[in-house]
């Protein structure tokens, strides 16, 4: 029985509730920027040298960590082509004059100013080709803080453009009801969870009759500009959806730092270059919908957890448009422990491989241009990086503990790093550019999440089923080291292989690569167990915290739920 309470429960008074405000970033640096250009055809030049060096039969050493190193870098070398391709590729804005002239017919003052709403911007009809078109924001909660949810449903009244504001609660909570029905939002609680966000965004559409819908996370708060900006895109017919970025406002942690500037080359630059292919996938939120596209595919895709870039596969094989801004409309939450992080990760992971396993988008089934055909091949199989730097850990203690080396013993140092540094320095060099600056955490998320990904490709492979976890999820394990049980194990023993190496150079009395190589990956393994002991010291000191609220709160003679107990003396 589906509960609507019993009618969705409606409250339209006055908005009294103010927002907090939402910082509103530059907007991205352009693609086609000269400086970029010059930066990523350099590094396309050092890519290609490096891998002409790998290949070359005079650098070949001992078989397996040779084999397992051009394993590793073929991927990582092949993913960085395509992306420098992709970025190359970036230089259309999407905004054309229909889209201009669509913005400017948008709203009609004339009505507005007969129907007495120039105070009340978020009650001003939208048009499209004169046509009166109605909107749904769609706010989808699965367990999140209740006053997290306030500030994004307090936003999205606050949007404006005619709309109507949902809360979908998945988490079945009274006191997301009680937000959603004090600022004036309908609510909607649904029996079961089936088909998890997909399939709580598809029981809203059996309800609602808009031609759009916009689905925003429950952490994410809309700018009041999110539709003035996105619906005129909806004067092309063809016009599927119009994604927007993620951006974060929470990065005060190690790891939300991390997780969130992974992203920012993403966000920037590779997604606007898609717009040239029409390869612009959905990313699950900060996005607004047609309603008769979904319809056409049968809804939302529900069959995996990454039901943003199936569903987005779904239109682009249906021969639908997708169009992507880089202008951040909505601010969110980044993952700011190791449980939502991997939890995060290996969402997104599983998503990718099953693209690539289950629905290959090279398949002659498939109904791509050559060129979606291979920007899917990229986000598919983008994972398969994350599990190259397990190959590469292992390589120095090949050599250190059985002498097996990748490279061909009369390979100088300087010459290996010559080749290794035109790869991995000019991809610092790009990430230096889109951030600012060298971002340490990135480097170490990118280094230590191997045992996520092998884990999302494992349970593809055999079939596990991968159970949705919300990214605000207030639930959280004991401690971070029940989720990185692998990477403690290597770090205990990279620590020891150093050790194990550092005597032996000092015995020889030459410090060798493989020495350098171990520590540097022993230190990065060290500064994420570092990150977790200072979680976990935050968890204990918090739960420690709220015993001595509790004990305080007691009151003699009165048990823990205040009624009075009997003394005996």
């Amino acid at each position: 029985m589906t509960t609507l309470h019993a009618r969705p429960q409606i409250l339209v008074p006055p908005l009294e509730i103010d927002p907090a405000p939402v910082p509103r970033p530059a907007e991205a640096t352009k693609a086609q920027s000269p400086s970029l250009v010059m930066l990523v055809l350099v590094a396309t030049l050092g890519i290609l040298a490096y891998a002409n060096f790998l290949l070359n039969p005079a650098s070949r050493g001992d078989w397996l960590p040779y084999s397992m190193v051009i394993l590793a870098e073929s991927i990582l070398i092949g993913q960085a082509l395509l992306s420098m391709w992709t970025i190359l590729s970036g230089s259309i804005d999407p905004r054309d004059f229909a889209f201009h002239q669509a913005k400017t017919a948008l709203f009609h003052s004339r009505e507005i100013a007969r129907d007495g709403w120039s105070d009340t911007p978020e009650l001003w009809p939208l048009h499209l080709a004169d046509a009166r078109v109605s909107v749904d924001v769609f706010i989808t909660t699965y367990g999140e803080d209740p006053a997290v949810i306030r500030r994004t449903v307090a936003a999205a009244r606050k949007i404006r453009g005619e709309h109507t504001t949902w809360v979908l609660d998945d988490g079945d909570s009274d006191a997301v009801r009680n937000v959603a029905v004090e600022l004036g939002a309908r609510y909607v609680r649904r029996l079961g969870n089936g088909g998890a966000k997909a399939g709580n965004v598809n029981h809203a559409l059996h309800l609602t009759r808009s031609d759009f819908f916009v689905i925003l996370d429950a952490d994410f708060v809309p700018d009041p500009g999110f539709l003035v900006e996105t619906v005129p895109f909806f004067i092309d017919d063809t016009v599927a959806f119009v994604q927007t970025p993620q951006t974060y406002g929470n990065l005060h942690t190690v790891i939300a730092r991390g997780a969130g500037y992974m992203q920012a080359v993403f966000y920037r630059f590779i997604q606007p270059g898609r717009n040239r292919f029409n390869a612009a996938f959905c990313v699950g939120t900060n996005v607004i919908f047609r309603r008769s596209a979904i319809d056409a595919i049968g809804g939302i895709y529900t069959d995996s957890k990454s039901e943003d870039v199936w569903t987005s596969l779904m239109l682009h094989e249906r021969g639908w448009r997708t169009i992507y801004i880089p202008t951040v409309l909505a601010v969110g939450q980044a993952p700011e422990t190791v449980e939502a992080y991997t939890k995060q990760q290996l969402r997104w992971a599983t998503g990718g491989f099953e693209i690539l396993l289950r629905h290959s988008p090279l398949s002659p089934r498939r109904r791509l241009t050559l060129d979606q055909r291979l920007q899917y091949l990229v986000t598919a199989s983008f994972y398969l990086t994350g599990i190259c730097p397990l190959l590469l850990l292992l390589v120095p203690p090949l050599e250190i503990y059985f002498d097996l080396r990748p490279m061909n013993i009369s390979t100088t140092v300087f010459t290996w790093l010559l080749y290794y540094a035109g790869f991995y320095l000019l991809q610092i060099m790009l990430a230096f550019y889109t951030m600012g600056s060298f971002r340490w955490e990135t480097l170490m998320l990118a280094t230590i999440s191997f045992p996520i990904y092998l884990a999302a490709l494992t349970n593809v492979i055999v079939g596990k089923e991968q159970h949705w976890h919300a990214t605000g999820d207030r639930s959280v394990a004991g401690s971070p080291f029940n989720f990185m049980i692998p990477q403690v194990l290597f770090f205990v023993f990279l620590s020891l292989t150093s050790m194990v190496a550092i005597s032996r150079d000092l015995d020889n009395g030459a410090l060798t690569l493989a020495t350098a190589w171990n520590v540097t990956n022993t230190v990065i393994l060290g500064a994420f167990v570092g990150v977790a002991l200072r979680e976990a010291r935050g968890y204990r000191l918090a739960r420690r915290a709220a015993r001595a609220v509790v004990r305080r709160e007691r009151v003699p003679g009165r048990d823990r739920h205040g009624r009075g107990i009997a003394v005996v003396s």
